[in-house]
């Protein structure tokens, strides 16, 4: 679908306000829409989970950990596939977060896969300027991530940070001079951004984040929080994006459909894709 087209559609948890200006910016945030008594339930999920990561010593499928993590000491980066870890991660992955992206895609929605990151004091899990899509290209462009805030985040504590309006221009090449893939804007067209206008997304814990799989974005700072910042993230895809490589990062629900039906044609935008490494041929 267009964005005329999902616009047309009636909303079930956004303003219309809200849902031109996320076709316009590339982003959102909509401030507390979780309930506390759902975030408190993320919250003990999350802590059976860093609980478990004491258990290791090194990153594996499951966990993304800091190099100076410790059993007595814990410092997860990442927990990957968030949905497939508890039934809390999923359960929520599918409920009210998943009418926000048939706001912002269509009503026919595809679960992508989720992730939980974590920003430590130090400088943990830095990430540079970089869109989305090119980690997983599709033939159009209605994908969208949905981060929830699960504490109270200020810029203090490396949250999001949006060009906004970045969503309209070109997809960048993440691969550097020599061919090699980067996963990130050129130094040169980082350099490009203008610092003033970006947009940092926080808000006190039930906030949820929102961005369009070309938005330029990063996380570059390091959080001040000692317990580490944590963002959960799902990603959504329109049913009718359909895939032009294999999922990166899937997880036991991927490919599920979390609204409306399995889409019988595929749209498809005709603005070029970036194809990463992995992809066939690549």
């Amino acid at each position: 679908m267009t964005p005329e087209q999902i616009l047309a559609e009636a909303p079930r948890v956004l303003t219309q306000e809200q849902r031109e200006f996320y076709f316009e910016s590339g982003y959102l945030t909509v401030e507390s829409l979780i309930p506390d008594e759902t975030v408190e339930r993320i919250k003990e999920a999350t802590a059976e989970a860093v609980e478990r990561s004491t258990l290791i010593a090194e990153s594996d499928t499951d966990f993304d950990l800091a190099d100076d993590h410790r059993a007595d000491s814990p410092k997860v980066r990442r927990l990957k596939g968030a949905d497939s870890h508890h039934e809390t991660y999923w359960d929520f992955a599918k409920g009210l977060v998943a009418d926000v992206a048939a706001d912002l895609v269509g009503p026919d929605v595809v679960f992508h896969h989720a992730k939980l990151n974590f920003k430590h004091a130090g400088g943990s899990h830095i990430k540079k300027w970089h869109q989305d899509i090119p980690f997983h290209p599709h033939t159009n462009y209605n994908m969208v991530t949905i981060g929830t805030l699960l504490t109270d985040t200020e810029v203090k504590d490396g949250p999001l940070v949006m060009v906004p309006g970045s969503n309209n221009g070109p997809v960048y090449d993440h691969y550097d001079l020599e061919g090699n893939w980067v996963g990130a804007l050129s130094s040169e067209d980082v350099a490009a951004i203008d610092e003033d206008s970006v947009a940092y997304l926080t808000g006190p814990a039930g906030t949820i984040t929102v961005h369009n799989c070309r938005t330029v974005h990063s996380s570059p700072a390091p959080s001040e929080d000692a317990v580490g910042r944590p963002l959960l993230l799902n990603i959504y895809a329109a049913a009718d994006a359909m895939p032009y490589t294999a999922n990166p990062m899937p997880t036991g629900h991927s490919g599920t459909v979390v609204r409306g039906s399995p889409a019988r044609w595929a749209h498809h935008d005709p603005r070029p894709a970036l194809l990463p490494p992995w992809a066939k041929g690549g």
